[in-house]
């Protein structure tokens, strides 16, 4: 019975073709047949054949593929009349609408750009096997949250016109928290040690924030990274990483993390040679050596000294240079030689330079930034110094730049530069009622790239009855062609510091207008000129000084003055610095007008990065004003110092010289304040450099335009703090206690402050 079944078989499939088969023949006409939403013009866009052509079993079978490749439809078939092709279609459904229920995890329209992602959205075609992949995405993003255990459920609601609504029921579940790590085969260090490299741990009081007691794939492979990283330089060169486990429990509550590894020996460098060719400057390159012999081999260091090699042959044009650290190692002794072999290549030069993301701001304002040229000789300095400079605007969340060659054209590369843009405004808004202050409003804007050209533009207006203020400005950052900037600045501003509506008041009028000059690629000088007009209203509460100022200068003065300024910023950040340093000197000098003085400020502050986690930090600021033309020194241009910012502990801006009557804080010519911090990560924030506490030592204080700084009359005060970089602003909370304070001073032990640096 089985042998007969073949022939049998045989002849049934044998029958079936010979029914369907069609005789060739001239295609006269196409029809289409059961198209509701899809065009026409798709299915005939599609057909492999055409109205003339002959159609034969070959093609039919062609364009059956064809429509089903669309996409478009559950069922599509072909019959032939006379000599007109019939395709007759079924049309899938079109997805309606898409919801979701359950979700808490995820914000709706998060998890409908994933469905996007893999196909489904509304108004597309939807069958099962889509539904079936979304399923599958919208748990994968769960698995990324740590939500091992989220079910989802799809209902398909049929509607009109061959329409359906789809509803993802989620049932989100616990959260998985990772419960054990350990790492295995480890012998020189010990496990807390090597897991306090981690990003990921098993929880703490703050991991609600830090979310470090939730898997993540990405997070494990950086871990790994930063363990790899430890081994590597401190001489373990053949240390490696044998197995990582990830086991979940049945609940799907609790993750283990089991990490095996091999350290090996530890390697010290005996010498560092160098092979290849050098174009003649061996001398130049061994000075770019940071390798030392005599110590443990440092994975950082090699790098470091390939990546320089690289880059000094990118100055002389060579962009395809080949440099190889090749490991000769001694393993009776545990020393390596570093050998280090180079091949330069050939000399390129830049074809094209091409910006790629910027879809709002201009090519102009980018290519301006650009050290190296179209047409010249590749330099890798200038290429590396122009994406510094980009990534200095501050318009941009990524800047990567990229050297491609160029086919058929050995000797020439396209330098591809890679942005992504992020906003560049801000508003602010707000409104507040009190007793002392009544109804106040505030609003500022700013847009540091305004329409895309590269110039910033700023007004800020405060309805307060303490501080009223408008102030407007804008920078032209390339105001010439060479880089010098050009900002122009409007203001007025109220300052009534007592609460009765009769108190004295100052009233300051201003414009000014400044130039920056780029003298190198990190020093700046800014100079300016500018009018200012204070009126200073009498009331109660004048202090005496003012009184007396007023009888010898009279209540309205006016001043030109001429401004000047030089800075240098080589932080690694301006919110969160780790290392670095930042250098500013201005001075301004009135020439003109009722008032004429001189006032200089100086800053210097460091960063000195001790570890990972802990960064030591220096601030000091010095100011001195001095009176002109047999006058004194304005009391309207006078320091401040006291608070936040200066000297934590004591009262915002209460330090130094005070009235005779009403004890009223007037401030002094000179200013001398000196802060030392020391950062670390926050307990249970891990390494997570947006929330960390601080340790820190003030000293400092302002003097009288008579009086000599004497160091006998500086206040000090130590303390600990928190820094948050929160969504409204960077955060600094501090509590200090006086160390050295006299009598009369204005102690405030708990201070905060919205975008405050020191």
């Amino acid at each position: 019975m089985r042998l007969r079944s073949i022939p049998l078989l045989v002849s049934l499939a044998f029958s079936a073709s010979v029914a369907w088969a069609v005789d060739p023949f001239n295609i006269r006409d196409i029809r289409v047949e059961g198209l509701q939403r899809v065009e026409p013009g798709t299915v005939f866009a599609s057909l492999p054949v055409r109205v003339g052509e002959t159609y034969d079993d070959e093609k039919g079978a062609a364009a059956i593929r064809a429509l089903f490749a669309l996409g478009l439809f559950k069922d599509v078939r072909l019959e032939v009349s006379g000599n007109v092709l019939v395709v007759i279609v079924e049309e899938r459904p079109s997805v309606a609408e898409v919801d979701f229920t359950g979700t808490k995890e995820f914000d709706k329209e998060v998890l409908r750009k994933a469905l996007r992602d893999v196909g489904l959205a509304e108004g597309r075609a939807f069958d099962k096997a889509l539904a079936d992949r979304a399923e599958q995405e919208l748990k994968r993003q769960y698995v990324n949250r740590s939500l091992y255990g989220a079910e989802v459920v799809t209902t398909v609601t049929p509607i009109e016109r061959n329409r359906v609504n789809l509803n993802f029921a989620v049932f989100e579940g616990e959260l998985a928290k990772i419960k054990e790590i350990r790492i295995n085969g480890n012998r020189a260090f010990g496990e807390s040690t090597l897991k306090d490299l981690f990003d990921l741990d098993t929880g703490g009081w703050l991991s609600w924030y830090t979310k470090s007691d939730r898997y993540s794939r990405a997070k494990l492979n950086a871990d790994l990274e930063s363990l790899r990283s430890y081994y590597l330089t401190r001489g373990y060169l053949e240390f490696r990483i044998d197995s990582t486990q990830v086991a979940i429990s049945p609940n799907k509550q609790d993750i283990s993390i089991t990490i095996n590894v091999t350290e090996g020996e530890r390697f010290v460098v005996s010498a560092v040679r160098l092979e290849g060719n050098y174009l003649d400057r061996e001398d130049e390159f061994k000075s770019l050596v940071t390798i030392e012999p005599g110590k443990a081999y440092n994975v950082d260091r090699v790098a470091a000294t390939t990546k320089a090699f690289g880059d000094y042959f990118g100055r002389f044009g060579f962009a395809f240079a080949q440099v190889e650290a090749r490991p000769e190692i001694d393993r009776g002794n545990n020393q390596v030689v570093l050998v280090l072999q180079s091949e330069p290549s050939r000399r390129a030069y830049v074809r094209q330079i091409n910006v790629e993301g910027n879809t709002r701001t201009r090519d102009e304002v980018i290519r301006r930034e650009f050290r190296q040229f179209e047409a010249s000789w590749y330099d890798a300095e200038k290429i590396a110094l122009s994406r510094d400079r980009v990534d200095r605007l501050g318009y941009f969340t990524e800047v990567g730049i990229e050297t491609r060659e160029v086919a058929g054209s050995p000797d020439q590369v396209d330098v591809v530069l890679a942005v992504k843009e992020k906003p560049t405004g801000s508003i602010q808004l707000g409104a507040g009622f009190s007793s002392a202050d009544k109804l106040s409003l505030t609003f500022g804007i700013k847009q540091e790239n305004a329409f895309g050209s590269g110039n910033s533009l700023g007004i800020e207006v405060n309805t307060s009855d303490f501080n009223r203020q408008f102030v407007f400005s804008t920078t032209n950052p390339y105001f010439t062609p060479d880089g010098v900037s050009r900002t122009l600045d409007l203001y007025t501003r109220t300052t009534r510091p007592f609460e009765d509506e009769d108190s004295y008041s100052l009233r300051t009028n201003g414009a000014g207008v400044r130039f920056g000059v780029p003298f190198s690629e990190v020093d700046t000088v800014f100079f300016g000129i500018g009018y200012e007009s204070t009126t200073i209203r009498q009331g109660t509460n004048l202090p005496v000084a003012y009184q007396d100022y007023i009888k010898r200068f009279g209540a309205s003065n006016s001043a030109l003055p001429l401004s000047i300024g030089w800075s240098r910023d080589e932080r690694d950040s301006a919110l969160v610095p780790t290392r670095g340093t930042l250098r500013r000197l201005s001075g301004e000098w009135s020439v003109a007008g009722d008032s004429k003085y001189l006032r200089t400020e100086a800053q210097y502050q460091t960063f000195y990065p001790l570890n990972r986690q802990f960064t030591l930090a220096f601030n000091g600021e010095l100011g001195w004003g001095k009176g002109l033309g047999g006058r004194d020194f304005p009391l309207f241009k006078n320091f401040y110092a006291g608070g936040l910012g200066s000297v934590r502990g004591f009262d915002q801006g209460t330090l130094g010289p005070r009235d005779s009557v009403g004890d009223a804080s007037i401030g002094g010519a000179r200013k001398l304040v000196f802060n030392a911090e020391l950062l670390a990560p926050f307990p249970g924030a891990g390494n997570d450099r947006t929330l960390r506490m601080f340790g820190f030592f003030d000293v400092g204080n302002v003097f009288a335009e008579t009086q000599s700084i004497n160091f006998g009359d500086l206040r000090s005060s130590a303390g600990v703090g928190i820094s948050w970089l929160s969504p409204v602003g960077p955060l600094r909370i501090a509590y200090a206690r006086p160390i050295r304070s006299s009598a009369g001073d204005k102690l405030q032990k708990l201070q905060f402050q919205i975008g405050t640096a020191f």
